[in-house]
């Protein structure tokens, strides 16, 4: 842990007995204070929703904002918070709890009939049927008031109401996150059992099952692509060099189906977050960046039957490996698998994507009032007040100086994930041993840790070393193939402007946010994430070259370097930069 210059008495206290782990696969930097609020609330609210739906052994995750930080801990079910330290009952206590303790005999019988009724097939009938058009819904309604046109009553009824649905939308996300990834986990762990291939070649069978992993509102992007290919003035239009604004609005009048297209996908994008937070832009915020993505849409051909029919060719290979007996099992578990992989990303861009960059809307308007009165110096400032905060300055009540909030926007942008513990109290000691789980908690346990494994923790290799120009840091292939491109360097959402066609993405880690800028990418490079993160997925879903886990490669690779991603070795070189380096990543 870095000791920040500009804050180096902050002090990490523990929120509580027992081990809090730093939150590092959603957030790079602290989170607003309104932001906070709703990561406290609702994300653990989702998570023991689902955990316990599906019987399994944790009774919820707790996340705690500590310093703007998220710091979660996961707490088993029948154990107090924090208890034991964090250290596993002996083997032979949790023996008996798990045979004798009705609670855990119950949830354990919950858990062998999910997978015996298999029922993230009803989660995911329900999240069609139900949640997901509710949420478009409540999505819609909120997007359809103009905060602009509001007095102040009204404002402050439409900020709580964003609030609220904001911190519901994070709860309907992590409600299905058990039914999103345990058949993924559970198809993964039996069949690298069954045949000892890894993870990356089991997970390329899934590629094609996750449509919007190829696009925010694919179904609206490829619409409007194949208006613009029918068009010429709709792409003389799109081909203007304008404003990018100007652009977009000259391409929603256009006549016929290209405008009604066009307002389709914009009106489905240009209010989703492409971060975690109100303090990230909405992609509406960058309509550069939305017009070189539709561009980007007209010239793409992503060869889905050839792309397919070598998967197909990968899964008559793979389950070739799989023992006889086994191979009616593998069939199912992939069948299972490749029906719910769509959850991952649906239930993000649906929910609280959308509900975030209400939120931030909603914010930023109160920002402005704020500005006209003279109370702070600019809009932006306005995510780094509480919702209370806000309402006491409106209401011309005591509250933050604009000195105060310039400050906590200084500190949100200069602090990083370097400058927070990784653990707070002691780190968990070693999981007990799977053989003294009961059978259906033991599956359940071994699908969790696949995804553990692969997502949450970082990839294991060795230290970055220097020699001559030429470095090395360690990585993990998650997608075959081999691309040259510009290396563009993206520390945040906001830096999504930048982004050209056939760039390659080198960022620390990528979400379902980031997939409004996905049809531009060559290839990806990440410094955290595994086979089952968001950056292995979409690498797959577009079949271009994809490296994870590198630790180092935002810190490495020059911004605006030429490179050479090399999916199949694992390893990117810098062809060109100033000054002129080797860059190295070596499985």
């Amino acid at each position: 842990m870095k000791t920040h210059p500009m804050f180096p008495d902050l002090k990490f206290e523990p929120p509580g007995p027992g081990p809090w782990e730093l939150e590092k696969s959603h957030f790079i930097r602290p989170s607003t204070r309104f932001g906070a609020e709703v990561m406290a609330r609702g994300v653990p609210r989702g998570f023991t929703k689902g955990m316990e739906r599906y019987g399994l052994l944790m009774a919820r995750m707790n996340m705690v904002p500590v310093n703007g930080f998220g710091y979660a801990q996961m707490v088993p079910y029948g154990v107090p918070e924090g208890g034991g330290g964090g250290q596993p009952p002996p083997k032979a206590v949790l023996w008996l709890l798990f045979r004798l303790h009705p609670g855990i005999r119950a949830r354990i019988q919950k858990c062998q009939r999910a997978f015996e009724t298999k029922l993230w097939r009803a989660d995911l009938e329900r999240w069609d049927r139900s949640d997901k058009p509710r949420a478009i819904a409540q999505n819609r309604a909120l997007q359809a008031i103009d905060p602009a046109s509001l007095d102040l009553g009204k404002l402050r009824d439409l900020v709580r109401r964003v609030r609220w649905h904001m911190e519901d939308m994070a709860t309907l996300h992590h409600e299905y996150n058990i039914a999103a990834i345990l058949p993924t986990g559970d198809y993964t762990a039996h069949t690298c059992e069954w045949t000892g291939a890894s993870t990356g070649e089991v997970l390329a069978l899934l590629q094609g099952t996750s449509p919007l992993a190829r696009g925010i509102a694919i179904d609206e992007l490829e619409a409007l692509g194949k208006a613009l290919r029918a068009s010429e003035e709709g792409r003389a239009v799109l081909a203007g060099k304008g404003d990018p604004q100007g652009v977009l609005d000259a391409l929603v009048a256009v006549p016929g189906e290209v405008g009604a297209a066009a307002r389709g996908y914009l009106d489905l994008v240009r209010y989703r977050s492409i971060g975690y937070d109100i303090a990230d832009k909405t992609a509406g915020e960058l309509p550069d960046m939305l017009v070189r993505a539709i561009r980007a849409v007209i010239d793409r051909d992503l060869k889905e039957k050839e792309a397919l029919a070598a998967r197909d060719a990968k899964e008559r290979e793979l389950r070739a490996r799989v023992p006889a007996a086994h191979r009616a099992q593998f069939d199912e578990l992939l069948g299972e698998a490749r029906l719910v992989n769509r959850l991952r990303d649906e239930r993000g861009i649906y929910a609280d994507s959308w509900g975030t960059g209400l939120a931030r809307r909603a914010v930023l308007e109160v920002g402005r009032r704020l500005a006209a009165a003279g109370k702070i110096g600019d809009p932006e400032l306005a995510v780094d007040l509480t919702m209370d905060e806000m309402f006491a300055l409106l209401d011309d009540r005591e509250g933050p100086s604009a000195e105060e909030l310039a400050k906590r926007a200084l500190y949100r942008a200069t602090m990083t994930l370097d400058h927070a513990p990784a653990w707070l109290n002691a780190p968990p000691g070693e999981p007990p041993p799977l053989d003294v789980f009961p059978a259906p908690a033991r599956r359940a346990m071994k699908a969790m840790n696949v995804l553990m494994a692969d997502v949450f923790q970082e990839h294991a290799g060795p230290k970055p070393e220097e020699k001559d120009t030429v470095v090395r840091v360690a990585g993990l292939s998650i997608n075959a193939g081999a691309y040259e491109g510009t290396a563009r360097v993206v520390l945040d959402p906001a830096d999504f402007g930048r982004i050209q066609k056939g760039d390659v993405l080198v960022t620390r880690s990528t979400s379902a946010y980031f997939n409004v800028v996905l049809p531009l990418l060559g290839a990806i490079v990440t410094d955290r994430g595994g086979q089952l993160s968001h950056a292995a997925i979409v690498a797959r879903e577009y079949g271009i070259p994809g490296i994870v886990g590198t630790k180092e490669a935002t810190t490495t690779i020059p911004d605006g370097a030429l490179v050479r991603v090399d999916g199949e070795k694992g390893e990117v070189t810098v062809l060109a930069a100033a000054p002129a380096v080797s860059l190295e990543v070596a499985t």
